[in-house]
């Protein structure tokens, strides 16, 4: 048995969550903690391990840092394309997890302008946020963070204003438009309105009731796993206060709220008033996607939620709707036939090159993320011969696996 951390988390970037510690078999538990870390948005990423704390502000000096949080010469960048501009002088890193909702939505943004940017993983599920002596540190806690050049911002809404503030031109895409245009009230009408969604609510509770999903992409065995450890989690506290009584007051007090949310989550009921909830914003957004039908009938060009330039807007919407998707909520929502305007807005933001790059295909979201982890967990902490074999053999038939399920049900 290995131990591993289940990771659950917020809707909105202004949450801080810990993981939850589990111990279970390694192949399950890779995907386990990849699909319970989906419902983390946030956590902490940045930190020095010479007891350096900047701020909690959004914004400190990159030279607060130690050589670890530092950018060295010679690293390059993640997937550089033709599409990426050297906007600015400065380097520009992101410290993110891939599947985390608030970094997929900073990422999207990003490749949107084509900005050449660092991208540096930070994986939940292998607690790389979470080593005692981060924790001591008391930092925002919170993924994504952005570097330009000194500069850090480490709140998500922040970062994306940032970026459009500083890197926007004749050769970069504007996602806002200008204040004081009906476009730029209609973006931000539609921005506040998707964030404000409980993605963490939609999560935990599909998860723990797949009755009211279909084709979910979460394997089944989650739901059991973590209601197991709910029932443990009393037990695992005390452990935790007795193992590090430094980190009492900080650590189990997240965790406690942590297990009182998910425990609300876990409420049908309330599961289905947030998803009734859910449906009449979706019904907002396809009486919009509508009104751009009408108000440009006849011209030939390609709409968008607010109108024919694509916006930040539809980029919370798309990754929304990927993210609803991968829950198994689409056709509950769109894909029944309900809202053909809201499926028509789907299948095009999908074919984007942005949302190929940062989403990539939907049914390879799980394996796509289970696989790098394993082996940066080999290369973490080196196993003994048998347990290199066993993670070996456990990959290799999760791979085949998930390609005969792929095969089946897609090809």
């Amino acid at each position: 048995m290995m131990p591993l951390f289940v990771v659950l988390n917020p809707a909105r970037s202004s949450s801080i969550l810990p993981a939850i510690p589990l111990s279970l078999p390694l192949s399950p538990s890779l995907s386990l903690s990849l699909c319970s870390s989906l419902t983390r948005t946030e956590s902490s990423v940045m930190a020095s391990s010479n007891n350096v704390t900047p701020t909690n502000c959004s914004w400190w000096p990159i030279s607060a840092m130690d050589e670890d949080g530092k950018i060295t010469d010679g690293e390059e960048c993640l997937e550089p394309t033709i599409e990426h501009k050297p906007f600015s002088k400065d380097r520009l890193v992101l410290y993110h997890w891939t599947q985390s909702f608030s970094s997929q939505k900073v990422r999207l943004v990003i490749n949107e302008k084509g900005l050449l940017c660092e991208e540096r993983d930070v994986s939940l599920p292998l607690t790389e946020h979470k080593e005692p002596w981060f924790m001591r540190l008391n930092l925002g806690e919170e993924v994504p963070v952005f570097i330009h050049g000194d500069t850090i911002v480490s709140d998500y809404n922040q970062i994306i204003d940032y970026i459009e503030t500083n890197f926007t031109g004749d050769t970069v895409a504007q996602l806002i438009p200008d204040e004081g245009t009906p476009m730029y009230a209609r973006v931000q009408q539609y921005r506040e309105l998707l964030d404000g969604l409980p993605m963490d609510a939609y999560t935990h509770g599909c998860i723990l009731h797949p009755e009211l999903t279909t084709d979910s992409m979460i394997p089944k065995y989650a739901t059991a796993e973590i209601r197991r450890h709910l029932a443990n989690a009393a037990s695992e506290l005390m452990k935790l206060d007795h193992e590090e009584p430094q980190l009492t007051e900080p650590y189990l007090s997240k965790q406690k709220k942590l297990m009182a949310k998910i425990l609300d989550h876990d409420n049908v009921n309330y599961l289905k008033k947030i998803l009734g909830e859910l449906a009449m914003v979706l019904d907002q957004v396809e009486a919009e996607l509508e009104k751009r039908n009408l108000e440009y009938q006849g011209q030939k060009c390609e709409l968008w939620l607010c109108g024919p330039t694509f916006t930040l807007a539809d980029i919370c919407l798309g990754a929304t709707l990927h993210r609803l998707k991968f829950l198994g909520l689409s056709r509950k929502y769109w894909e029944d036939g309900s809202r053909p305007n809201l499926q028509s807005f789907f299948e095009r933001v999908e074919k984007r090159f942005a949302f190929r790059k940062v989403l990539g295909d939907i049914h390879t979201t799980l394996l796509s993320a289970v696989l790098p982890n394993a082996f940066r967990m080999v290369k973490k902490k080196p196993p003994s011969f048998f347990g290199a074999s066993f993670l070996m053999g456990s990959l290799g038939g999760m791979g085949y696996f998930a390609y005969w399920f792929l095969k089946k049900k897609y090809m």
